[in-house]
């Protein structure tokens, strides 16, 4: 038999199952029937005459080289070994069904065991000393991914048993060839470009390492001074935590430019409009919070306060808790938590009572007014002996008093006393005052601003009697003496 014949049936057997055997095609079919009624030898000379077996399919039903080469190989196993193609397909349906099942009782049974494992088992990702994900968030996330996994690989032993079974029937045979050579292609075209990206893989990962080397040393650094382990002439400890926090972002942008060159689709159109779009998106709605930004920058270098600091800001009076790179939160003497922008505390005025503590520490001090009848050396000696009466005001440096003014009908007094307990100030306050009354009311001396209308009618005058300096107990005992 020569080639040229043996060529024209095998070029007969395929047409025959992928045409005159495929459903899919039934007037072709039956247009081939009614010409065999009328000539047998016509219908086999007219689509394979001179033709080749790839000419012949390719003619009747387009289709790709590859599929037509597993079409070929199993159109010579079928010559060869009949059997051979159900034998594969059999096998190939009961693995992915054997597979399936013992991959969906595996997943199962791992998904009851993570179900049933405390949360501890877990590590919560944590990324400068904050959890951004928690335990219970990790648990959480490897269940959903052993839940996807199971539906992938569940997916994947389907459709191979479904291309096994499409393996027995001439009438699906091209529709199996063509999902092998669909999932070989995709295989090939994954593998391709993987290898293909592996230089700026590489490149990328070196210069990751590069960052990550730098960006470890310099914290280190920057932790020696801000445990004053190492010292800088004009730098300043707590300086150290927001400079190192710049210098890192500016690594960070660095390595982002060199980076952004090796990723795949940098430089298609599309990549490049969206960043753009991105960019411009970021500039017009980040004006406040950029503003907020460089004003912590500036109350850090300023030194204007520090975490636990007792602080009034902008009519907010509290202690710093939390200094963040948008907002200061205060916590008021109410023990409510106050969140105040950066840029809003930066153009208000801030007093700071832990600041400049020094020996003595915080002066704390209240005015009274006092008429004219009661000498001033006994308002003096009432008002000391309150003010060491009451809780967190240092014996050393004694309390003192001030005369601030003199009035029409009655003379301000100011006491002062060192406190070192800022954080107890309304506490200091409402001790000193109610230790004031005490003492006031306890000599008998009346806390009034009086208002008088002179009459001159040889009635006493109310100008109170010059007590000697050097005994103002005394004297203040004569005067409260009933007439």
């Amino acid at each position: 038999m020569s080639a040229s014949v043996m060529q024209r049936q095998r070029a007969g057997t395929v047409y025959s199952v992928l045409v005159e055997g495929s459903p899919c095609y039934p007037s072709m079919r039956q247009t081939n029937q009614s010409s065999n009624m009328s000539d047998p030898n016509e219908i086999m000379a007219a689509p394979v005459a001179d033709q080749t077996v790839e000419q012949a399919v390719t003619q009747v039903m387009p289709i790709n080289e590859d599929t037509l080469l597993v079409l070929r190989l199993f159109d010579h196993m079928d010559a060869s070994a009949p059997l051979m193609r159900l034998v594969i397909a059999a096998t190939i349906i009961g693995v992915s069904l054997l597979l399936l099942l013992l991959t969906r009782v595996y997943i199962s049974r791992r998904l009851k065991r993570m179900e049933a494992a405390p949360e501890e088992r877990y590590r919560a990702l944590r990324w400068q000393a904050q959890d951004l994900l928690s335990a219970a968030d990790m648990k959480n996330l490897w269940m959903s991914v052993w839940t996807w996994l199971g539906r992938l690989l569940s997916l994947l032993f389907i459709l191979s048993a479904i291309n096994g079974l499409l393996l027995t029937s001439g009438w699906t045979l091209r529709l199996a060839a063509s999902m092998i050579t669909s999932f070989l292609d995709a295989l090939v075209y994954v593998w391709t470009g993987f290898v293909s990206y592996l230089p700026n893989l590489v490149t990328i990962v070196l210069i990751l390492v590069v960052a990550r080397f730098v960006i470890r040393t310099l914290g280190l650094i920057f932790e020696g001074i801000r445990t004053r382990r190492i010292y800088l002439k004009n730098f300043y400890p707590e300086w150290a935590d927001t400079s190192f926090g710049l210098v890192k972002l500016l690594i960070y942008a660095l390595t982002a430019v060199i980076i952004f060159p090796y990723l795949p689709g940098s430089s298609s159109p599309a990549f490049q409009g969206i960043s753009i779009f991105v960019g411009v998106l970021v500039s017009l709605g980040s004006t406040t919070a950029v503003s907020n930004v460089i004003a912590g920058t500036v109350l850090t270098y300023t030194r204007a306060f520090s975490v636990g600091d007792q602080v009034e800001v902008g009519g907010t009076r509290g202690r710093v808790v939390e200094r963040s790179t948008f907002v200061t939160r205060i916590q008021t003497l109410k023990n409510v938590i106050v969140s105040i922008p950066n840029s809003m505390v930066l153009t208000n005025n801030i007093i700071n009572y832990s600041k400049n503590m020094g020996q003595k520490g915080l002066l704390v001090h209240t005015s009274v007014t006092i008429g004219y009848d009661v000498p001033w050396q006994t308002v003096n000696q009432l008002l000391i002996a309150a003010a060491q009466k009451t809780d967190h005001i240092a014996e050393t440096p004694a309390p003192f008093v001030l005369q601030t003014s003199l009035d029409d009908n009655y003379v301000s007094y100011e006491i002062n006393g060192w406190t070192r307990s800022p954080e107890e100030l309304p506490a200091i306050y409402s001790m000193l005052h109610a230790n004031i009354l005490d003492e006031f009311h306890g000599h008998q001396v009346e806390i009034t601003s009086p208002h008088y209308r002179s009459v001159r009618d040889g009635n006493a005058s109310t100008v109170a009697e010059v007590m000697p300096r050097e005994a103002p107990a005394e004297a203040a005992e004569a005067a409260n003496k009933p007439v």
